[in-house]
């Protein structure tokens, strides 16, 4: 504006020109040469084309509009209503009209703020401008996060969406490693996904050894003492980043949004696919997968993103490619010692000749025959607990792998989990009836009304089985009183009458007789320097 400016004044300007200026700006060509007009009246005007010039008595977005807007989440309608509303109780002026309220709230407040209004800082946190990491090398810097998918998925006769476990290199955008888990993952899928990651196998593609750090975003699995220990034995950084700043971790997080829409949201039982009818239920004839063929889907796309995919920040590769120009020499670690690395460790036991004594359990193994006696160092996988690893306590040499003793059938295993889950389901029941209350429904301004009746003899029934299964209660503290207390302590009256009267205690060696308390007027002890619980 300020060089269409300068050739008006020196009546170089020339139509083509003005209109130009309007097809960059996307206007009609008669408002750049009103703006021309405001310009050479005001040289402020040329900063902001198109602004209204401030004049005095206009109006601006206050402290209270923008609490208000907070308040309405962004209805500028009920904002509007609000300040008439003050203004006629004589609470302050009368607002603008809606339109000119509209175009303040517009003018002084960025969209970001706006839209941290309406719908909190995470909507607010979309309008920020965030710097890209530069791309360093491979191995540099992982990524790891949990995933719940959006596909329900056949486990065991049960529909569930499965969680993912990823890690992801930063300067290839490979996936250098997952475990799918049909449940909420713990410490075990963390261990699962690290070591598939650092071993460079077939199942992967040649991506993997040990990264200089991984980044984390404070999820208590990662944080857990046995990840972080197997972090610290491979000499493994781990940086904890501060709560809600995913874009710190834009590599993985953007691996989560692709994944969706790339592979998941094509799969049958797609959560989120939009259904007709009014209620998104899933079709009663839908064949789900079952874990094992998602599982299988999964790790075909992962070899599809790491060899056939052209990611844009790579301009063009593949992350394969990027992998193999890189030349930074790699961290291999032999997978025998990766699995102890990664396994819990639970301290010594002694193998004696009935078997290794655990957590109130027997663990055998066909190796232990002529070892009896010795000193062994146990480790486990997390929840593992059919099979647990046996090393040497003094110098450390794995002996073996023993499994559980006496262990139950599936249809023992089975059969107790039915019971145990009709169980969950029955007390369930039973403590949302005992907590369930109702009122009386209200058609005026009243206080509330509970509603219910018993009878006497069900209050009493009641309260006297919660009686039996009161501990307090079957003690009966009130049977046995206490004995009285030495003849020297001073006992609060409330106490007195509690207490049995029997002979005074024994002193204490060293002691002949109480101390004598002077009587005061008529016949009372005078008090003592004491309060009468003994204290100073």
């Amino acid at each position: 504006m300020r060089r269409l400016l300068a050739l008006r004044r020196e009546g170089k300007l020339t139509t083509g020109q003005v209109r130009s200026a309007a097809d960059v700006l996307g206007v009609r060509e008669r408002a750049v040469w009103r703006w021309l007009a405001a310009a050479e009246r005001d040289e402020a005007a040329a900063r902001a084309p198109g602004e209204r010039a401030a004049y005095p008595g206009r109006f601006t977005v206050t402290d209270e509009v923008r609490a208000l807007l907070g308040l309405w989440k962004g209805n500028v309608a009920a904002v509007h209503r609000e300040l008439t509303a003050r203004a006629a109780r004589g609470e302050g002026e009368f607002p603008p009209s809606i339109p000119t309220l509209h175009r303040a709230i517009r003018r002084d407040l960025t969209p970001g703020e706006r839209a941290g209004l309406v719908g909190g800082e995470r909507a607010a946190r979309k309008h920020d401008v965030f710097l890209a990491r530069p791309r360093g090398w491979r191995n540099q810097a992982w990524e790891t996060d949990h995933m719940q998918a959006p596909v329900l998925v056949d486990v065991d006769g049960t529909a569930r969406r499965p969680w993912i476990t990823w890690f992801t290199d930063c300067a290839t955008n490979a996936i250098t490693g997952f475990a799918v888990t049909p449940v909420h993952p713990s410490r075990e899928s963390v261990l699962a996904a690290l070591r598939s990651a650092v071993l460079r196998e077939d199942l992967y593609g040649p991506f993997g050894g040990l990264p200089e750090k991984v980044r984390v975003d404070r999820g208590k699995d990662f944080l857990s003492r046995t990840v972080t220990a197997a972090f610290d034995l491979l000499d493994v950084t781990v940086e904890d980043l501060p709560a809600y700043t995913p874009h710190l971790k834009g590599t993985v997080e953007g691996l989560n949004r692709a994944v969706e829409s790339m592979f998941l949201a094509a799969l049958p039982g797609y959560a989120r696919q939009p259904r007709p009818g009014k209620r998104p239920s899933r079709p009663k004839d839908e064949v789900l997968l079952s874990f094992e063929d998602f599982t299988a889907r999964l790790l075909d796309w992962t070899r599809w993103w790491n060899t056939e995919h052209h990611p844009a920040p790579l301009r063009g590769r593949t992350p394969l490619q990027a992998w193999q120009d890189d030349p930074t020499p790699l961290r291999d670690v032999p997978a025998a010692d990766l699995w102890t690395f990664t396994l819990e460790d639970a301290g010594t036991r002694t193998l004696t000749t009935r078997s290794i004594r655990y957590r109130k359990r027997d663990y055998v193994g066909p190796w232990m025959t002529g070892h009896a006696g010795i000193q062994v160092r146990i480790r486990f996988m997390p929840h593992h607990d059919h099979r647990i690893e046996v090393y040497h306590a003094a110098t450390g040499r794995y002996l073996g792998p023993a499994d559980l003793a006496d262990q139950a059938t599936e249809e023992q295993v089975s059969a107790v989990r039915k019971t145990r889950a009709a169980r969950a389901r029955r007390l369930k029941k039973d403590l949302e009836a005992s907590r369930r209350e109702r009122y009386a429904a209200a058609t005026q301004a009243e206080p509330p009304r509970r509603i219910g009746a018993l009878t006497t003899a069900q209050a009493e029934a009641e309260l006297a089985q919660t009686a039996e299964s009161d501990l307090a209660q079957l003690a009966l503290p009130d049977v046995i009183p206490h004995a009285a207390p030495p003849a020297d302590w001073r006992t609060p009256p409330s106490l007195a009458s509690l207490t049995t009267p029997a002979r005074p205690a024994p002193l204490p060696p060293g002691r002949d007789s109480a101390p004598a308390v002077p009587d005061g007027p008529a016949g009372q002890a005078v008090p003592s320097t004491t309060d009468e619980y003994g204290d100073a």
